[in-house]
Order: C-alpha cells, then sequence, then structure tokens
C-alpha cells in the first residue's frame, strides 16, 4: 500500500508538472504566432516600397529548439490519442524510478556483510549474527536471517529455508516490472492506432472534397503519423529504463545465491545447526 502510495503520488507530480509546463509553452506559441502574423504584415507593407528604398540588412532567422519543435508536433498530433501516450510514459517512468530507488535500497557490499556474520559465527554469537542481518535492508540479509533463524533445526532445513525465501526476495525486486512493460507495449499501439484513425480521417476528407488535394491528403496524414512517432518514442524511453532495471535485479540476484552459497558454507565450518 505505501509503494502504491508512492507509485500514485509520482504520477501525480508529472501529470501536474506536464500540465503547467504544456500551458507554458502553448503561451509561448501563441505569443510567437502572434509575432509572426506582425512580422508578416510588416513584409507586406515592405513589399510595396519601391526596390531601390528597401534597405540591404539582413534579418536572421531565428532557430526553433528541438524542445519546442516537439511540443508542436505534439499538439498538431491531436489531443486525443496524444494524452494517452503521455499517460503511458508518466506511468511508465512513476514505476522505473519505483524500482530503481528500490533497487538502490536494495543493494549493499555482501562482502563485508559475509564477514560481520562470520566474525559473530566464529564466537558463536547467533544473537549477534541475526541483529547483523537485521540492520541491512539488503534481500541478502534477509535471506541469511531466515538461515539463522532455523539453524538449530538442522542444515538440510536451512538450506531449503535460504531457497525458498531467495525465491520471495526475488520476486520483490522484480515487481513492478509487469507494468513497465505493459506501458512499452502499450504506447506504440495506440500510436498505430491514432494513426489508423487518422488515416480514416484523411480519406474521408477526400471523399467530402471530391478531389484527391495534396494538402488535404499530406496534412491528415502528417497529423495521423505523428501519434505513432510519439508512441514509438515513448516505448524507446521505457525500454532504456527496463532494460537498465533488469540488470540491476540481475547484479542483485547473482549476489543473492553467491553470498547463499558463502553462508551455508559458513554454517557447516562454524559447525552452528545443532
Amino acid at each position: 500500500m505505501k509503494k502504491l502510495s508512492i507509485i500514485l503520488a509520482l504520477v501525480a507530480i508529472f501529470t501536474f508538472g506536464m500540465n503547467v509546463q504544456a500551458q507554458e509553452e502553448m503561451d509561448s506559441v501563441e505569443t510567437v504566432a502572434e509575432e509572426v502574423v506582425d512580422s508578416a504584415a510588416e513584409v507586406t507593407e515592405a513589399a510595396e516600397v519601391p526596390a531601390e528604398e528597401m534597405p540591404a540588412e539582413e534579418v536572421p532567422e531565428e532557430e526553433a529548439s528541438g524542445h519546442k519543435i516537439l511540443l508542436e508536433k505534439f499538439i498538431e498530433g491531436g489531443a486525443g490519442f496524444m494524452s494517452l501516450v503521455l499517460v503511458c510514459l508518466i506511468f511508465g517512468l512513476a514505476f522505473c524510478i519505483e524500482r530503481i530507488i528500490s533497487l538502490s535500497l536494495a543493494s549493499t557490499n555482501s562482502s563485508k556483510l559475509l564477514e560481520q556474520v562470520e566474525e559473530n559465527l566464529s564466537n558463536g554469537n547467533v544473537e549477534g549474527a541475526k541483529e547483523v542481518c537485521k540492520a541491512s535492508r539488503s534481500p541478502i540479509a534477509s535471506i541469511m536471517y531466515q538461515g539463522l533463524s532455523r539453524s538449530k533445526d538442522g542444515l538440510d532445513i536451512v538450506e531449503k529455508s535460504v531457497l525458498a525465501y531467495g525465491s520471495v526476495e526475488m520476486g520483490r525486486l522484480e515487481r513492478g516490472l509487469t507494468w513497465i512493460s505493459l506501458a512499452i507495449g502499450l504506447a506504440p499501439m495506440l500510436g498505430f492506432l491514432g494513426t489508423v484513425i487518422g488515416m480514416i480521417g484523411a480519406f474521408d476528407a477526400i471523399e467530402a472534397a471530391g478531389d484527391i488535394s495534396p494538402t488535404v491528403v499530406a496534412g491528415g496524414i502528417k497529423v495521423a503519423l505523428l501519434t505513432t512517432v510519439f508512441g514509438l518514442i515513448v516505448a524507446i524511453i521505457l525500454q532504456i529504463f527496463y532494460n537498465y532495471i533488469v540488470s540491476r535485479i540481475d547484479s542483485i540476484v547473482n549476489d543473492m545465491e553467491d553470498a547463499s552459497i558463502s553462508f551455508i558454507d559458513m554454517l557447516k565450518k562454524h559447525k552452528i545447526s545443532a
């Protein structure tokens, strides 16, 4: 429940931020549009002046930034499917951030942890070893704590406990990956759906006009393809985060397996099981 609240809070923050930014950019676009209209009027008036009276100065053209172009294309794509693609991006990024934070907290120095546990076990201080494990939030420490809690039941029980609890910790590490995969697959699908519906609208416009006008066809097809472009961009961004998260999980799982083997050997060495 706590993690769900964190995810919902992240989604709300992202949505609020994007809405504010979109409003600011819309105001900026309207201002630029007004300036363009004024400039066009000045150019029209200048065209009526004889050529010999025209000034020879050249006005440098301002290059539009990539961010502004991206926002303009997003607006041109329509609010319907573009909003759904944006929701997929925010939803997927919220789970990615939550997983990255959780995996960062789950990472630990397994060698140092094993040394501290072995130091207590060598002195016969099982409770001290448990306290060392409880002080760490890593899954490796949780696995060793479960094994130490059953050390009096025999080494076979300890091995089964370590194996079973290792599967539980692996499931916790992979929590949320399904929703990230859903966002990765859903974003381009929504983009393709928007493209198909946009193409249908373009053909309807052609049918209504009764003529295949390049302007009608090009405008409708451009708007339709923009949803696919943004759907693929969202999928690419989330796929990069997904692969990074999976690599972190694989690294932690490998450490868990190595630490579990060393932990069992440690119990045999010090004859902790009775």
